[in-house]
């Protein structure tokens, strides 16, 4: 499996994109070109795509990591992670989470957090296997548009 982190948005991966977005959520629209371009192009996120490992390379998973400072330290956040029905239980999310720890470890954080639906059983046992902590906290959010 090849974990790539993206530096410049090609039609490829807007594609992508477009094809993995309504795979993770129903809720929200996949990201327009420019949106992609303002996450490759910011100083704190990293987007990771694997490629499956055949003459064609095509992009089968991808995830964002944001790693940011606080007053007390750096801090890191995975968000949006999708694998592509197709390819899903061979290893790839696994291999962009292992890509992920690895780059927010490199960066100084000294934690990271996600969140992930309960209903998400495999993906929750990833999370878990990967030494991840189910927390009790309370989640409060406010939506804004």
């Amino acid at each position: 499996m090849l974990i790539e982190r993206i530096t410049e948005v090609s039609d490829e991966l807007f594609a992508a994109f477009s094809r993995l977005i309504p795979q993770l959520t129903l809720e929200k629209l996949p990201p327009t070109r420019d949106e992609l371009i303002s996450i490759v192009n910011s100083s704190g996120a990293s987007l990771l795509v694997a490629r499956v490992p055949d003459e064609n390379g095509e992009i089968a998973g991808a995830l964002t990591l944001i790693v940011y400072r606080v007053p007390t330290g750096a801090r890191a956040v995975i968000e949006d992670v999708v694998v592509d029905e197709q390819y899903r239980n061979k290893g790839i999310a696994k291999a962009l989470m292992t890509r992920a720890i690895e780059l927010a470890r490199e960066a100084g954080a000294s934690n990271i957090s996600l969140t992930s639906n309960p209903k998400r059983e495999a993906a929750n046992s990833l999370y878990l296997s990967l030494g991840f902590q189910r927390r009790e906290t309370n989640l409060y959010i406010i939506h804004l548009k």
